[in-house]
């Protein structure tokens, strides 16, 4: 199986590409370096020609000039030794320097023949090369704008799904924190009176809800709720406390700093339970459980998100409703000299549920929350994901621009083989 992969020399990071783009790359791109080395090479071969013609033609020169000179001294030994021969070698000896002129200059036309052949030859050659690179040049270009364009198209879809996904983590938050209480142009104690006049001429009508402003005792709670029967006698009673709390907010307050004063509200104002209505601490576990019961630090004390308002009224009020009823029955049954013990029965039977469903509405709550924080984990670890993404496409760029002929070619018979013609040629 081929080995698909390169490893940068810089960080020694092995970078895989497919088939397809491995070949484009070694197949198809030139850089600088290969372009001067064949230029190198060819200029090389330029002057090892013109040099070896060169040598060539002195070479035969001085052959020649040499004999030309053997030749004349021959003339001159044949003038001192007899006149009456002399014509005759000198005609002779004249028609062999004829000869040999001739001899030079056709070597010469010979030489220049060849050289001009081997310059044609040469500069074919170097054409068909600088085609090869312009055309190389050009894929390697487009090959360049064709990996950028991709990079680029994975940028900005990575820039996308990061905005949609921070987009998506900030909605969680705010629907973690809220739980889908719209309060949008309210405060918190607007919301939960709103909420509350929704279903009073329906769920309370001899209930009664209103702010508490009677700051005799020094401090005075938000709300006073109230309840009581056809014959006067109350069902519930609760004080309420709202706190909110924005992200802008310098000095963060915790709940537990409301309890003293909500518990001395409770009291002076005669309520039987006292209930925090709560956006404080939004990301604490304990407080985002259900309707938390805080009756081991104040009696009767409870804290609640917003979504809770109405159902602790409702819990709290049905439970009065049932104790006012077995309150009614004992004395009746205390006044006929009845057993209470069925009546302490189902005291505790009261009890036991109202603490079954208090549990089972505590932990459909947590398992919520606990749901919203799952999505929120696995959008931060997607929106990690594509950030080491965009740095590993930044790392395969890098490479990418790095690749040289060589590295490419090496270990790679096809470009060994232009190479060898190459070599070929020169020779």
């Amino acid at each position: 199986m081929k080995d698909n992969t390169v490893k940068c020399p810089s960080c020694k990071e092995v970078f895989k590409v497919d088939d397809a783009v491995y070949n484009n790359i070694v197949n198809q791109v030139r850089d600088q370096q290969f372009d001067d080395e064949l230029k190198t090479r060819i200029d090389a071969e330029k002057r090892d020609k013109e040099s070896a013609l060169k040598t060539a033609e002195l070479v035969l020169k001085n052959k020649f000039q040499v004999e030309l000179a053997d030749k004349q001294h021959e003339i001159e030994v044949l003038k001192a030794i007899s006149k009456a021969d002399l014509l005759e070698e000198v005609t002779k000896k004249d028609k062999e320097i004829s000869d040999l002129q001739s001899k030079l200059e056709n070597a010469e036309t010979v030489k220049k023949l060849a050289l001009s052949e081997a310059l044609k030859e040469v500069e074919k050659k170097n054409d068909q090369l600088e085609n090869d690179l312009k055309s190389k040049d050009t894929e390697k270009e487009l090959l360049e704008k064709s990996l950028k364009e991709k990079f680029n198209d994975k940028l900005k879809y990575k820039d996308e799904t990061l905005k949609l996904k921070d987009d998506e983590i900030v909605r969680l938050k705010d629907h973690k924190q809220k739980l889908s209480t719209k309060m949008i142009g309210e405060t918190l104690e607007q919301h939960c009176e709103i909420e509350f006049n929704k279903l009073r001429s329906t769920a309370f009508q001899n209930a009664y809800f209103e702010k508490d402003n009677d700051a005799s005792g020094g401090t005075k709670g938000d709300y006073i709720f109230k309840e009581t029967d056809t014959n006067g006698n109350e069902i519930a009673s609760i004080m309420f406390e709202m706190k909110n709390e924005g992200d802008e907010t310098a000095t963060k307050k915790k709940n537990e700093d409301f309890f003293a004063k909500l518990d001395k509200d409770r009291r002076d104002k005669g309520c039987e339970y006292a209930v925090l209505v709560s956006l404080l601490e939004a990301d604490d576990a304990f407080y985002n459980t259900g309707i938390v019961d805080v009756s081991y630090k104040y009696p009767k004390m409870y804290v609640i998100r917003p979504q809770f308002f109405i159902p602790i009224i409702s819990l709290l009020r049905n439970a009065g409703m049932k104790s006012l009823e077995y309150k009614t029955e004992l004395s009746i049954m205390k006044n006929q000299n009845v057993d209470v013990t069925n009546f302490e029965e189902k005291i505790n039977d009261f009890k036991t549920g109202f603490a079954r469903n208090y549990d089972l509405a505590s932990r459909q709550f947590g398992d919520a929350i606990k749901e919203i924080d799952k999505t929120m984990t696995h959008l931060q670890k997607t929106k990690e994901a594509l950030l080491s993404s965009v740095n590993n496409l930044r790392l395969a760029n890098n490479k990418a621009e790095d690749l040289t002929i060589k590295k490419l070619t090496h270990g790679n018979p096809t470009m060994k083989e232009k190479f060898n013609s190459l070599e070929n040629i020169n020779k």
